[in-house]
C-alpha cells in the first residue's frame, strides 16, 4: 500500500490493531530513545467534521502534534497529544499515547453521513476514551458548554464521581478523577 512502516492485525473481536515502527532505520542514538517494546501508542477515531472535532479535543487540553493530508486518497489524519507531551518529538517518538482523528473528505458536507461510534443499540463495540481531570464536576460544566451532550452526569447512576460526555461524532469520552475514583463523591453546593 501507500503507507510504509505500519501493519494491521486483527484482535480476537475483529478490531484492527495498528502496529507502527518506532523508527525507520534511524541512527543508533535515535534507537536508544525508546526501547523496542510494545506500548499503547494511539487510538484512531473516524470523524465527520475535523474542525468541530479538533475544537472539541483542543478544549479538553489536547495539542495538534501533526496533520497529514492525502488529497489523492481523499482523507486527512490529525494526531493530538495531551497537554504535557513533548512537542519536540515526532508522533513515532512519543511514549505517551496520541489520539488520531481520521477524516474522509466530503463527509463534513453530507447531512446524512454518520459514523458508527460503537455505542448505538445493535452496533455495540468500541466503548470510549478517557481523560483524567482534577475536578470532574468543573470539567463537565465546561464540556456541557460545547453543546454535544452528556451520556452520564457525574452524580448520575450508581458510579458517582465519573462522567461520560459525547464528542461531535457521538463517541463517548469518560471524565475520570485524577488519582482514582471515590464513589462517594458528590457535588458540593454552597
Amino acid at each position: 500500500g501507500r503507507m510504509k512502516g505500519l501493519a494491521f492485525a486483527y484482535d480476537p473481536d475483529g478490531y484492527w490493531v495498528e502496529i507502527v515502527s518506532r523508527n525507520n532505520g534511524e541512527n543508533d542514538e535515535q534507537k536508544k530513545k525508546i526501547p523496542n517494546e510494545y506500548n499503547f501508542s494511539q487510538t484512531m477515531l473516524r470523524v465527520k467534521d475535523p474542525k468541530k472535532s479538533l475544537e472539541f479535543y483542543q478544549k479538553l487540553g489536547m495539542k495538534v502534534l501533526l496533520e497529514k493530508h492525502f488529497p489523492e486518497a481523499k482523507f486527512s489524519l490529525y494526531f493530538l497529544g495531551s497537554s504535557n507531551v513533548d512537542e519536540s518529538l515526532s508522533c513515532k517518538e512519543q511514549f505517551q499515547p496520541v489520539l488520531e482523528l481520521t477524516h474522509n473528505h466530503g463527509t463534513e458536507s453530507d447531512s446524512t453521513f454518520q459514523h458508527n461510534n460503537g455505542n448505538e443499540e445493535g452496533k455495540r463495540g468500541f466503548g470510549h476514551i478517557g481523560f483524567l481531570v482534577d475536578d470532574v464536576h468543573k470539567a463537565c460544566d465546561a464540556i456541557r458548554e460545547l453543546g454535544y451532550g452528556m451520556q452520564k452526569e457525574p452524580d448520575g447512576g450508581s458510579m458517582k464521581g465519573l462522567a461520560f460526555a459525547k464528542d461531535p461524532d457521538g463517541y463517548l469520552v469518560e471524565i475520570i478523577k485524577r488519582g482514582g475514583l471515590d464513589f462517594g463523591d458528590a457535588k458540593v453546593t454552597k
